[in-house]
């Protein structure tokens, strides 16, 4: 775990979403070695340093102009609600090579809810997937076909540039970053900071519109807590089912309205997360990781946790590992 506190530059728009622009410092802020020094250090910043609207009726004074991208080794774009990245995907000139120099430096640069709209602008987002707030997906499509948009999803990231859905989304996302850089232990001890979940189950697709209502019994977050309780085991299709008492073909439907994910998908996930989790904080083989996990095999582990995150079981270790 490096001791160099990470710069994290928040670019504040006209029509700044309030609840976009306060996420970062209050899950970055939280995320604290053991001896609670800061890991990260959050700043505000707008064009000339100016003033600017927010959607909840008050205006940011910022202490920082665009200079501060230079130097910010994380760079975060909240949503706003108008303004030309909204109606016509264009962008101030200076925003979009503030934007693109801090990338080309190097810097990670991510959005949240329709500051998607800002980077796709900017020239960010071409060649990558993306996604953001799924009330805002056709809007997208139509000002920048080019791109690769899943609305579905919570966040994508695709390396250097991450982009999230919808409002609350951004903590998901900052949560994700967190993990990624410090491990799950600090993202998680975050997460209870800010009184929030360390994860969510599933996509933002359980949380879109729907014309037809739920049907009354639709509830499988009890089968989901037995499942969990089981990840060491074998698990079927047909248990979950028969555990929620329901047809597999009605729990199937159900389960994916709920949480966005197939139960194969869903459980997946939940056995890959549990397993970064053991491989973090114990001293567990990769074998002993992986039959605990229900994987069966190293090989099968190796093979779900590369597909997910990009590394082996033995580099992730490596990576996350806590010296104890």
């Amino acid at each position: 775990m490096t001791s160099t506190v990470h710069r994290i530059a928040v670019l504040a728009l006209n029509d700044v979403v309030g609840l976009d622009l306060g996420t970062p410092a209050q899950l970055f802020g939280a995320a604290r070695t053991d001896d609670r020094r800061p890991l990260y250090d959050v700043a505000t910043c707008t064009p000339g340093g100016r003033a600017v609207r927010s959607t909840a009726g008050f205006q940011v004074l910022p202490d920082h102009g665009l200079d501060l991208l230079v130097t910010a080794d994380t760079v975060v774009v909240p949503g706003m609600r108008s303004g030309p990245p909204m109606t016509d995907g264009t962008i101030d000139p200076a925003v979009a090579e503030a934007l693109r120099g801090a990338h080309r430096r190097g810097a990670r640069v991510m959005s949240i809810c329709t500051g998607a709209f800002v980077l796709a602008a900017a020239g960010l987002l071409d060649g990558h997937p993306a996604t953001t707030h799924w009330a805002y997906a056709d809007r997208f499509r139509r000002l920048h076909p080019g791109i690769d948009l899943d609305p579905d999803v919570l966040f994508i990231d695709t390396g250097r540039v991450l982009t999230s859905a919808g409002v609350a989304a951004g903590i998901d996302l900052c949560l994700h970053v967190i993990r990624i850089d410090h491990g799950s232990d600090v993202a998680n001890r975050a997460a209870r900071r800010c009184v929030v979940p360390p994860w969510r189950d599933g996509g933002q697709a359980q949380y879109i519109e729907r014309p037809v209502p739920r049907a009354p019994v639709s509830d499988t977050a009890a089968t989901r807590d037995w499942a969990r309780r089981r990840l060491h085991e074998p698990v079927a299709l047909r248990d979950l089912a028969a555990h929620a008492r329901m047809s597999v073909r009605t729990f199937t439907r159900h389960f994916r309205s709920e949480t966005g994910l197939s139960p194969a998908q869903w459980l997946l996930q939940q056995r890959t997360d549990h397993a970064r989790l053991l491989l973090e904080t114990t001293d567990l083989t990769v074998d002993q990781v992986a039959h605990r996990c229900g994987f069966g095999s190293t090989a099968a582990l190796r093979q779900h946790l590369h597909a997910r995150i990009g590394v082996s079981p033995s580099a992730y270790r490596r990576t996350f590992r806590r010296t104890r």
